[in-house]
């Protein structure tokens, strides 16, 4: 049984961030996020740099100075508002786009993300994730393709989370 929304939203749950590289191919990394009372998964690929700081994060790593992302939840909290929800909802030019739903002294507002960094910002915020229709079809069928895209996004529901370890001075 999945729990969605009346507008048709999936809740997901960021279950994990993987990264690797295939025989002759550049690295590729990707957030899995699983639903929260359902069996169906939502591959991601994201950009090295916020597959780290996602993973960090997961793994409730702090920093002496504040990464990009706490930087932006502490601006939100500072202006006395806070991060409502991220909702994955649709694709655009076959990349997967997000909006961050946010409360403030004004109201609500909406805001146009990027899927990594929604992502990142909900990690940090304890923000509900959620996942429009479409995008779980999409998603469904990139999987099941014949395709190198479809191998490593399959691969990605098997690998192991990243880990990320400080280096020792």
């Amino acid at each position: 049984m999945s729990t969605a929304t009346d507008d048709g939203f999936t809740e997901m749950r960021i279950a994990k961030v993987v990264g690797f590289r295939m025989p002759a191919e550049e690295s590729h990394s990707y957030v899995v996020l699983d639903e929260v009372a359902g069996a169906r998964h939502l591959v991601v690929e994201i950009g090295e740099p916020e597959a780290f700081l996602l993973a960090a994060s997961l793994q409730g790593m702090q920093w002496p100075r504040p990464m990009t992302y706490d930087f932006v939840a502490t601006l939100v909290r500072s202006l006395g508002g806070h991060v409502r929800q991220v909702r994955l909802d649709r694709v655009i030019d076959g990349a997967y786009a997000a909006t961050v739903d946010l409360d403030g002294p004004l109201g609500t507002a909406l805001a146009d993300a990027r899927t990594s960094d929604a992502l990142n910002l909900a990690a940090l915020t304890g923000a509900p994730v959620f996942a429009a229709p479409q995008m779980l079809a999409d998603c469904e069928a990139r999987l099941a393709a014949d395709s190198a895209e479809a191998d490593r996004g399959r691969l990605a529901l098997t690998a192991a989370p990243m880990t990320i370890r400080r280096a020792e001075t």
